[in-house]
């Protein structure tokens, strides 16, 4: 992990900049965009919440920081679906207008709706992003609709955190979609079981379901070569945390 952070951003900076020459280039868009996500996610946020209980002004600077990270991952996404089909992003703010995507837009869907998704988890005190909410969430069912699959559970396990967030959204919706998640990835998704443990279990106030889902989340053994074995490293970590911090949880 350390290594990838290293690396991370660097590459992250020269990707961006080729990708400014080529904003309709879907492959490099999504890859920017996922970059972003992942880095503001693993990196940044993550951070802060290790850093709350001890120095809660630097935590504040870092969840700035992520939600900028966040947006840019937003953008390059909405930018190349923009690219792709002209009047896209207004058509995402009309709830009455047919949208539909082909199979290769659901990897920028999905990465546009993380990032979005993780912005406005971080943007409580901005009510114009949170207001957002339903574009985020329309824009990962549009995904949804057309490869419920995809990722292997990424974003199935996705679907779950919005079900846990919108208004209406139910635990029990957002269960199954977490159980799906579980699925789609054969047990393999250390982040399925943790997302389920922070959407499900936590706010229900069940410790003992919660701490069943992260020890479950550790136990995941990566098969080889698997494209998710930094994915689920990074969950690890974070499993491992909330284990640590499970009694000022609950």
């Amino acid at each position: 992990l350390d290594l990838a952070r290293e690396a991370s951003a660097y590459h992250l900076k020269l990707s961006e900049s080729v990708l400014r020459s080529q904003s309709d280039h879907a492959g490099l868009a999504t890859a920017v965009a996922a970059g972003f996500t992942q880095y503001a996610y693993a990196f940044v946020a993550f951070e802060a919440d290790r850093l709350d209980a001890t120095d809660a002004r630097a935590a504040d600077r870092l969840r700035h920081r992520a939600a900028r990270l966040y947006r840019r991952g937003r953008d390059h996404a909405l930018t190349a679906l923009e690219a792709r089909h002209p009047g896209f992003g207004a058509a995402l703010a009309r709830p009455d207008s047919p949208l539909r995507l082909a199979a290769d837009d659901v990897p920028l869907a999905y990465w546009g709706a993380a990032a979005w998704g993780g912005l406005i988890s971080l943007s409580k005190d901005a009510p114009d992003t949170v207001a957002d909410l339903p574009l985020a969430i329309r824009l990962a069912r549009l995904a949804w609709e057309t490869d419920p699959t995809y990722g292997k559970g990424d974003l199935a396990s996705l679907m779950g955190s919005f079900e846990v967030a919108r208004p209406g959204g139910t635990p029990a919706g957002a269960a199954r979609f977490f159980d799906e998640a579980i699925r789609l990835s054969g047990g393999r998704s250390v982040g399925a079981f943790v997302a389920k443990a922070e959407g499900i279990a936590q706010p229900a106030g069940d410790k003992a379901a919660f701490v069943e889902l992260l020890r479950q989340a550790i136990a995941v053994q990566d098969s080889p070569a698997s494209p998710h074995t930094l994915a689920n490293e990074v969950m690890r970590r974070r499993a491992r945390w909330l284990l640590d911090t499970a009694d000022d949880l609950f």
